[in-house]
């Protein structure tokens, strides 16, 4: 098989969409495929980093719009992406099918290059897009021109690979549950691991390593934080990472006491982890009642992997996953309840074996490489005659 996978945010770029792709890349060319990566260029701090792929990958990449915090996300950095792609698309090789990454947009593109070149392709249904244009306040106009679009490239697709049973469900809703294959998400185990270096700010501190976007409402943590502090002075808070929410989270941080808060922009997977392995807890969050309670942050499996257990806040899988393992506290999206988990959190001591525990349920649950391939077996599944 050749298969060729379209993103505009691929390895070493970091990023849950990075690590996914890497992996089904990986795996296919283990498994003796060919595969060609059509991406943007990186930014230029992270070109001498390796991105550790197999040894049938070959990356082609292309100049893309980026916004002030480096990243491809706005319309015109997507389209920076996506007007390019389709002569990418339709020059050289023909492949055997094509596997894209939202957003819709790109999905589109590769929807149209696709039926001009007769290829068949699956779309990595990882997010519901439209669902999450909603929760940031958008014109509905826009909302639904985002919609009719992500129904479009979901359409026209041979498969829809989901990661999770909230995002089939939902599919489903669209009339789309039979195209729709559940394969799941994880994390690399290399890169997320109990052993390693733990980063130590002589005081014990939370962790929130991930996008703060709307959908994710993780500033509710900085504002439980700012209780926590009457009662535990000596806590820290550190946010790593970027999103709509980071002058929000910012703005209460200026407020508490010098240093307690500390923002750090994005930061390679094995720089997260030793964050994570030093945190009395990890953080994540989906924000309830806009709809898109379905959702489920993969920072919870990076956490888990470390052997770090996670303060989630919210309801959907994200809360049934934690709930219903050993993964850490799972607490509905409210201050106090966030505040109360996170002052428990300071009162327990670190346990080492039950840091071990949790990181051995990881390596048996949320393996990226058995994610990677179930896509995979997708993917060659639509090659065989019928």
């Amino acid at each position: 098989m050749h298969l060729t996978v379209v993103s505009r945010i691929f390895a070493p770029e970091p990023s849950a969409a990075s690590f996914r792709l890497r992996a089904v890349a990986n795996s296919a060319s283990h498994s003796g495929h060919a595969v060609t990566v059509l991406t943007s260029m990186v930014p230029r701090r992270l070109r001498k980093v390796d991105s550790d792929l197999g040894p049938r990958v070959e990356v082609r990449r292309a100049p893309v719009l980026r916004d002030k915090a480096g990243y491809v996300r706005g319309y015109l950095q997507y389209m920076s992406f996506d007007i390019p792609l389709m002569f990418r698309l339709l020059v050289g090789r023909r492949p055997d099918v094509v596997l894209v990454e939202p957003p819709p947009t790109t999905g589109a593109i590769v929807r149209l290059a696709c039926a001009i070149r007769r290829v068949p392709y699956v779309y990595y249904a990882a997010d519901v897009w439209s669902d999450a244009a909603s929760m940031t306040g958008a014109p509905s106009w826009i909302v639904d021109a985002v919609r009719s679009m992500e129904k479009f490239a979901m359409r026209g697709a041979r498969r829809l690979l989901s990661v999770s049973t909230g995002v089939t469900e939902r599919l489903a809703e669209w009339g789309l549950g039979a195209q729709s294959v559940t394969v799941g998400n994880g994390i690399d185990l290399e890169q997320f691991c109990f052993d390693g270096e733990a980063a130590d700010l002589g005081e014990p501190y939370f962790v929130y390593a991930g996008t703060a976007s709307e959908v994710h409402g993780a500033v509710i943590f900085v504002q439980a934080f700012e209780r926590v502090l009457a009662t535990n002075p000596q806590a820290r808070l550190v946010f790593i990472g970027q999103g709509a929410e980071w002058d929000a989270i910012a703005e209460v941080a200026h407020r508490l006491p010098t240093d307690s808060v500390v923002m750090k922009p994005r930061m390679e997977p094995e720089q997260v982890a030793i964050w994570l392995r030093g945190a009395r807890a990890s953080l994540a969050s989906v924000r309830t009642g806009g709809g898109y309670d379905f959702a489920f942050p993969t920072k919870i499996y990076a956490s888990a992997a470390c052997g770090t257990p996670v303060i989630y806040a919210g309801t959907g899988p994200g809360h049934r996953f934690v709930h219903e393992s050993i993964a850490g506290d799972a607490v509905p999206y409210e201050l106090e309840a966030v505040a109360s988990a996170m002052a428990r959190h300071l009162e327990t001591d670190v346990v080492l074996d039950q840091r071990r525990a949790i990181a051995r349920w990881a390596a048996e649950n949320v393996d990226i490489d058995a994610v990677a391939a179930r896509a995979v077996d997708v993917l060659t599944s639509e090659l065989r005659p019928a």
